[in-house]
């Protein structure tokens, strides 16, 4: 997907994927196992770990207590690379998918204190950042076409010979034709 973004004469050089492992959900996490395991299959994708955090939370009314999970130190991870890559002159231009206003304050040290340096942000479907559209230099929509065109193939073969295959409901349904 990340190679659909740049323009014709810009050459995408680094793609980081940022994520934390789910935790509590053995289905959900076996699903981001297969996905990570692919992408890295694939190639040209490096992958940074945050983490959930889990705390209780109390009912005030009833007393349930119920656990809450929050990923921790991703977009932490996100800023420390984009101003590391700008200080090491991996980029003229950075591309952030996200709609995270956590981002503004390292979008514009980047845009403060390197010049000659931009930053794009990608907002996922459904999601916006008025706050991170004007911090960025410019700023598009993930469309749908976009990702459909963009699914890693199903299966994803690894160097190793085995086949990663998207979980259930992950794929579109394929449509079937009919005979007349």
């Amino acid at each position: 997907m990340c190679a659909a973004l740049p323009r014709p004469h810009q050459r995408l050089g680094l793609v980081r994927y940022f994520t934390a492992r789910v935790r509590d959900d053995f289905e959900a996490g076996v699903d981001q196992a297969v996905y990570l395991d692919a992408l890295m299959a694939r190639g040209g994708v490096e992958i940074e770990f945050g983490h959930f955090l889990t705390t209780s939370v109390e009912c005030r009314k009833c007393g349930f207590v119920k656990k809450k999970y929050e990923e921790k130190r991703t977009d932490v991870n996100m800023a420390v690379r984009i101003l590391e890559d700008a200080y090491d002159d991996r980029f003229d231009l950075a591309i952030v998918v996200s709609a995270d206003s956590d981002l503004v304050a390292p979008i514009e040290a980047v845009r403060r204190r390197f010049g000659d340096k931009r930053v794009m942000v990608a907002f996922p479907p459904h999601r916006r950042s008025a706050q991170l559209r004007r911090a960025a230099d410019a700023a598009t929509h993930l469309a749908g076409p976009v990702i459909r065109l963009s699914r890693l193939p199903d299966p994803v073969v690894t160097p190793t010979g085995i086949e990663l295959r998207a979980p259930r409901g992950w794929l579109p349904r394929p449509r079937h034709s009919v005979e007349r």
